[in-house]
């Protein structure tokens, strides 16, 4: 199976437990894996025929700035399901990072894994 990927997708929104930071924007970091089969597309050089990377990076801002999440983890839950109904994204593989969340770390965040790998 091929994989379309988007990676170090920068996204601002309201993330964290602590009061500050229910009142500012926090940059996440995303690293997506999207399992589809390129064939197709590449046959006719038709992006109709494929995962539109471009349109899933716009849903993936457009989620950030509608949700305001505690944690990192409902953050990459609540998308990766948003993704996989959407755009009909049978797999993925999603990184979720939070820089400067932790000193003395470049980031913090989880990875998660959904669907069935075709």
């Amino acid at each position: 199976m091929d994989c379309v990927l988007i990676e170090a997708l920068e996204v601002d929104t309201v993330i964290g437990v602590y009061d500050w930071e229910r009142d500012i924007l926090q940059r996440l970091v995303l690293d997506l894996e999207l399992a589809t089969d390129i064939r197709p597309a590449a046959a006719d050089d038709d992006i109709d025929k494929t995962l539109d990377y471009a349109a899933i990076s716009e849903r993936i801002a457009t989620f950030a700035g509608e949700h305001d999440f505690a944690l990192v983890e409902t953050f990459a839950e609540r998308l990766a399901a948003t993704l996989r109904e959407e755009f009909g994204i049978a797999w993925l593989h999603l990184t979720v990072r939070k820089p400067g969340a932790v000193a003395n770390a470049r980031a913090v965040g989880v990875r998660i894994t959904r669907g069935e790998r075709p």
